[in-house]
């Protein structure tokens, strides 16, 4: 019994392979460029694009489990589709999507909208999935990390309502875990949502407050306005994603990203230790 990882080349892709090659699983991953590619040896590596249909048929066959992360791209909503199709048409009923916390409610910004739509498909189609909704990924600092060292600002306009950022290597364990129970199982199980969120409810606030304690020196919050960090983001990504990038910035503004009562305790009882903290992460990227 093989898992397709659809993703496995970014950061939290890369952890599902890893955790699942800890647990003992027969892994294939999806890449355009094999050369590119860096896994160990056990996982078999095959050549194919979402958009292209032969190839994705091929790397579907034989697959009893699909992991599917879709990058944010302008054509992200027909590639969930289309793969989500073939899925069908190869017989996988077992089945983790990666969403988005709040994918039915933030239905201007446009990967929260895709996901939604995905989502809505599992459900009509009944296709035995787990949708896992992560909050915004720490791991999402490294972009911003020049500034904050450089020039003592916290830039990201996360507001004053609270995000409870998550670890990407949380949320990998997490679909680890769900991929293989999934796989295991003697029959289709039922759906299931799982939220994945961090142990703390930060606002820009308290994580420039963080910043300071681990440099030892002031860093101060950027403020609400994300018409600075839509010009920032637009200096090293297309002019469209900046832009969407904006439009997530707002809706943090407006509605932060607030745990459901039990998500946390859920999810530490299913990793059998405590959430990934983000001073881990500002640590680390501190010192490096």
């Amino acid at each position: 019994m093989t898992i397709l990882v659809i993703g496995a080349t970014g950061r939290v892709g890369q952890h599902v392979v890893d955790q699942l090659l800890a647990r003992d699983s027969d892994v294939r991953v999806l890449t355009r460029d094999p050369a590119k590619a860096s896994f160990p040896a056990a996982v078999e590596v095959v050549r194919g694009d979402l958009l292209d249909i032969d190839s994705l048929r091929a790397a579907l066959g034989g697959i009893s489990t699909l992991f599917l992360l879709n990058a944010v791209t302008g054509d992200e909503f027909t590639q969930a589709i289309i793969t989500l199709n073939l899925a069908r048409e190869a017989g996988i009923d077992r089945i983790v999507y990666l969403s988005v916390f709040g994918a039915d409610e933030a239905v201007n910004v446009p990967h929260f909208a895709v996901k939604s739509g995905a989502e809505r498909m599992l459900a009509a189609t009944d296709a035995g999935a787990t949708i896992l909704r992560p909050t915004y990924f720490i791991d999402n600092e490294a972009m911003v990390k020049d500034v904050i060292l450089q020039h003592g600002v916290y830039p990201m306009p996360i507001g004053g309502k609270g995000v409870a950022m998550v670890d990407a290597r949380d949320i990998a364990e997490v679909a680890a875990i769900e991929l293989i129970r999934r796989e295991r199982a003697p029959a289709k199980l039922p759906p299931e949502t799982i939220n994945l969120v961090g142990p703390q409810t930060l606002t820009g606030a308290d994580v420039a407050a963080i910043w300071s304690d681990v440099l030892g020196r002031p860093v101060v919050y950027g403020g609400d306005d994300p018409s600075g960090f839509e010009q920032n983001m637009a200096s090293f990504m297309p002019r469209w994603t900046a832009y969407e990038m904006r439009l997530m910035a707002e809706r943090y503004v407006s509605d932060g990203m607030i745990p459901h009562e039990g998500d946390r305790e859920r999810l530490t009882q299913l990793l059998g230790r405590p959430l990934h903290d983000y001073r881990e992460t500002a640590m680390r990227l501190a010192a490096a």
